[in-house]
């Protein structure tokens, strides 16, 4: 079994890394979640998060999304390839359960898996 683990270098964490997610990257979506995926510039897969203050108010509720996604992410890391994940919650996402959204998150993980992105990466999306 896999090491649930989320250390450094899988995560996104300079602000180039997140602009070049948000230019040159494909979108897969769900009902509460957005993720722009691309293939990486280093050997593993990376993923940061987004959860504005647009989706709740509160601190508290936004770190709930944000927890739930890493843990997912965790257990799921070993699917992926090398790609820089970008993950964008929706205002509604904060409306959710904790069950609903790991059921959500699985979802996307293997709709991310199944767009197989290559390296060759255009500067339009898809």
């Amino acid at each position: 079994m896999a090491r649930a683990t989320f250390p450094r270098d899988a995560r996104l964490l300079t602000a180039r890394d997140f602009a070049r997610l948000r230019t040159c990257s494909r979108r897969v979506s769900s009902r509460n979640l957005i993720a722009e995926v691309a293939a990486s510039e280093t050997t593993g897969v990376r993923m940061g998060l987004a959860v504005s203050r647009k989706v709740s108010r509160k601190a508290v509720r936004r770190n709930r999304i944000k927890r739930i996604a890493r843990d997912s992410f965790r257990r799921h890391r070993a699917m992926f390839p090398a790609l820089d994940i970008l993950v964008i919650a929706r205002s509604s996402a904060d409306l959710q359960d904790n069950p609903a959204l790991h059921a959500e998150f699985a979802q996307l993980w293997q709709r991310i898996v199944a767009l197989n992105v290559t390296g060759a990466a255009g500067t339009m999306r898809d």
